[in-house]
């Protein structure tokens, strides 16, 4: 069955456990992402991933997880990543089977309208399909405020509006830079917090330009040298905040387009996808990340950077040489081997 934005709500806080697959698709797979937390959280269940790759080559396995119980009688949600219409097969015997014990999610990016996939979960009643779009205007700030009110912080349209506009409607990000904003006033669903513009203005993401972006690129390129003689001649008192969130932008946006080379894209297909939204001088560079980072590594070096923020705001770290630390570190894991001999 085909959902609308009301439906799916409903689909994934108050799961019906005659849907046996959810397919989550669409360009902003970030908000398809959430979608699948959503439900997993809905659940009360753990997620059991599959890869696309290992239900094209067993389609069995998805029927198999599904219909498994669980050691201890925990709920569990079978989490498929990255998804395609090679999956299919695995669906329709997921449809076929005569019971499940647990549902199964799958992530998928944009989807062609002939898609088979797309086919087969919008025209039967044990699945429920939705396609997520980066929202814009009103249905931005609602995105925010929604999001915002499940870490307990409560915000006015206009400061929803701003956050937004920061992070480029990108659920991802404001979901990110939502997480800091509630650390940093300290709110819980228990005990909710005021998001103002000051708040914004104190911890909320900069816009790390020029020197800053470069320091990036080199890092993730694995560019070692290059980058070591950068931070060498920075001046000093420089803030590692904006410097770090310009990482987790750039992670954020590298992840999707990795994972669609996974799912079987080329490289060039996928930065030709890119258009306006990439300068033209970034595409070589973007290029070679897209090359020299999985999603797994990708995933990694988020988490540490996530990490490494935590610790920029909460403890008295010196700022410059910790991030000149993660850095270099994350630059080696990117150098090319044929660099490394």
């Amino acid at each position: 069955m085909k959902a609308n934005r009301a439906s799916i709500a409903r689909a994934v806080d108050q799961p019906d456990r005659r849907i046996r697959f959810y397919l989550l698709h669409g360009p902003d797979e970030a908000q398809s992402r959430a979608l699948g937390a959503r439900l997993a959280e809905s659940l009360g269940a753990e997620r059991v991933v599959l890869s696309g790759a290992l239900l094209k080559s067993d389609p069995a396995a998805l029927t198999d997880e599904a219909a498994a119980i669980g050691l201890f009688g925990e709920k569990r949600l079978v989490w498929v990543e990255p998804a395609g219409d090679d999956i299919a097969p695995a669906v329709e015997a997921l449809f076929e089977a005569p019971g499940v014990e647990s549902p199964a999610v799958a992530i998928a990016g944009a989807l062609r309208k002939t898609s088979a996939l797309l086919k087969l979960a919008e025209g039967s009643p044990l699945a429920t399909a939705f396609a997520s779009y980066l929202p814009e205007g009103a249905d931005a700030e609602r995105m925010v405020i929604d999001l915002a009110r499940r870490l307990g912080l409560k915000l006015s349209p206009p400061v929803a509006a701003r956050v937004a506009d920061s992070a480029e409607n990108d659920q991802a990000i404001v979901a990110q830079e939502l997480q800091k904003f509630a650390l940093y006033l300290g709110a819980s669903p228990e005990s909710p917090r005021e998001l103002d513009h000051d708040a914004v203005d104190a911890v909320g993401a900069a816009a790390a330009e020029g020197d800053g972006s470069r320091l990036m690129d080199l890092a993730l390129s694995g560019e070692v040298r290059e980058l070591a003689r950068e931070l060498a001649s920075l001046p000093g008192g420089v803030e590692g905040i904006p410097l770090v969130r310009a990482l987790q932008r750039r992670l954020l946006m590298l992840a999707p387009a990795r994972a669609r080379i996974e799912r079987g894209e080329s490289l060039d297909a996928v930065m030709t996808s890119f258009g306006r939204a990439l300068f033209w001088k970034d595409k070589p560079v973007v290029g070679r990340m897209l090359s020299l980072w999985d999603s797994q590594a990708l995933a990694t070096a988020a988490e540490r950077a996530s990490r490494l923020e935590r610790s920029l705001l909460f403890s008295a770290v010196p700022e410059q040489e910790a991030l000149g630390e993660e850095l270099l570190t994350l630059a080696r894991v990117a150098r090319p081997r044929s660099a490394r001999r």
